[in-house]
């Protein structure tokens, strides 16, 4: 037995060398995985391999099978193979410069699922260029109309900004329920040139982020938070666009306390801005009954204006009728029933209506719209779309529908 044992042992050593992919370069091995945001202990544990076996890779002393450089390619870095061939690593944006507003302790902490959405962020905003021929195609454009400033008033700018868009309290109000604000939101914002797209965050505090550009800012919302939490980084980030500033929205953000300067300003200004967006102070005022008990004021309020419950206790918070501690402890507490909730309600769902809740109605027209008229091939599409070429006609068929019956 231990002659078979010692025989197979060499069979599968031989055929390991065999399989070594010779040309991959150590250095951008290291790269990726410190971009990804993984140790090498992390990547280790994951292919089942001895630290050292990781450090010998990134160093030039051994080389991965084909297998392995899959795998670290496609389910780790999340990388095509052909990059770990390049001579040098390819230039990225380093997230500590892109996003000034996050301390450093914080950009340390996003997990490689975030660093990947992020990237996905910067691509799609590639294919926005490629499918609308470097062109905007809004007629009004915010970003380029409204310029804010860190030194302004937040309530006044939330006023502007509101104006701009163009819906009146009375329209917020009759909405029926926070998943027809959402989409009403979202439709607002992509009508005046920012594109809204959704993913499901791995890393739950993080609610959402935005990348700002000249011609197609984006914002991604984390589709696995609540849509009044949804409905809320959406404003904190457009808030982000008109400043110019990228920006990540974190659920707990008592960072912004380890913050100084412009970027705490930058921070604080942002929130300001989304709560009196979503709830203009002289109308809250004038709803304010202080004869009920808190929680039911709460409710009713954040039912009234399709806000989070956290929306209206800060807002309560700063005229003080409450403080801090049952600020917090109400914060934390709504915030653990709603994982707890959530991680009762059943997985799975339908394929489609995902991809096309996390793509929004109008890329998906515009970008079908490329495609039939000859300006992309079907792979193309596909890739814009960020699906298999075989379930592009699936993706095509739900939009329809649901648009017909919407």
């Amino acid at each position: 037995m231990a002659l078979e044992s010692e025989y197979r042992t060499t069979l599968l050593r031989e055929y390991e060398l065999a399989n070594y992919v010779s040309g991959v370069n150590p250095e951008i091995l290291r790269w990726a995985r410190e971009k990804a945001g993984y140790s090498q202990e992390e990547v280790a544990r994951s292919l089942k391999k001895d630290i050292e076996d990781i450090n010998k890779w990134e160093t030039g002393q051994s080389l991965p099978t084909y297998n392995q450089l899959e795998k670290l390619a496609y389910s780790l870095y999340k990388r095509p193979i052909a990059v770990f061939f390049f001579p040098e690593p390819p230039e990225e944006p380093d997230p500590r410069q892109s996003f000034r507003t996050l301390p450093d302790f914080e950009i340390d902490s996003l997990l490689p699922d975030t660093r990947h959405a992020l990237r996905e962020a910067r691509a799609m905003q590639l294919n926005l260029y490629e499918l609308l021929d470097g062109i905007n195609p809004s007629e009004r454009i915010i970003f380029r109309d409204l310029q804010f400033a860190v030194g302004r008033d937040a309530s006044s700018e939330a006023k502007i900004a509101r104006d701009y868009l163009g819906i009146a309290l009375g329209d917020q109000f009759s909405w029926r329920s926070t998943s027809i604000a959402l989409d009403a939101w979202r439709d607002a914002v992509q009508n005046v040139g920012v594109f809204v797209f959704k993913r499901a965050f791995k890393q739950k505090d993080v609610s959402g982020f935005c990348l700002v550009d000249d011609e197609f800012p984006v914002i991604y919302l984390n589709n696995s938070t609540a849509r009044t939490r949804q409905i809320f980084s959406l404003f904190h980030e457009l808030a982000h666009v008109l400043l110019r500033t990228n920006g990540v929205t974190k659920i707990d953000d008592r960072y912004i306390a380890s913050l100084y300067g412009e970027p705490r300003a930058i921070e604080l200004f942002c929130n300001r801005f989304a709560a009196e967006f979503l709830v203009p102070s002289d109308d809250f005022d004038l709803r304010i009954q202080l004869n009920q008990p808190i929680d039911q004021l709460v409710d009713e309020l954040s039912g009234a204006y399709n806000v989070s419950r956290e929306v209206i206790l800060r807002k309560l918070l700063e005229r003080g009728i409450i403080d801090q501690p049952y600020y917090e402890a109400k914060v934390t507490e709504w915030l653990e029933d709603y994982y707890a909730r959530k991680s009762k309600r059943p997985g799975g769902g339908n394929y489609y209506a995902t991809q096309a809740t996390y793509l929004g109605g109008r890329f998906l027209s515009l970008a079908f719209a490329k495609y039939y008229e000859g300006g992309c091939s079907l792979q193309q599409l596909a890739d814009y779309l960020n699906v298999k070429a075989k379930s592009v006609e699936g993706l095509e068929q739900y939009s329809l529908t649901r648009a017909s019956s919407g």
